[in-house]
């Protein structure tokens, strides 16, 4: 089966689920400028941030790292997690069950 779903016809803010239920979760990310998502951790997954389109300031632990549209960032999720819109923005998270090495 495929799906296709257009980012910009999802409801849901600032995030919302791409596709219910289904893995990897897959999460849409709206924010306007300045806007903010507290600091928080996603244990036992690895995660792919892309920002589709704005700047995204992503403090991960103690380093934060600015993120233009285009521009992707792999990380662990077991870390403390704080994305802020530098302008307004929109990210795609795929947030997939974290692999043992």
């Amino acid at each position: 089966m495929t799906d296709i779903t257009a980012l910009d016809d999802l409801d849901g803010q600032p995030h919302v689920n791409v596709f219910p239920g289904a893995e990897p979760k897959t999460v849409r990310l709206s924010l306007e400028a300045g806007e903010t998502v507290p600091e928080h951790t996603h244990p036992g997954r690895d995660i792919v941030l892309y920002v589709v389109d704005g700047e995204i300031e992503l403090a991960l632990e103690e380093d934060t790292h600015e993120l233009t549209g285009g521009e992707v960032a792999r990380f662990a999720g077991d870390q403390d997690i704080s994305p802020t819109a530098t302008s307004e923005s929109t990210a795609l998270i795929v947030l997939a069950p974290a692999v043992e090495e």
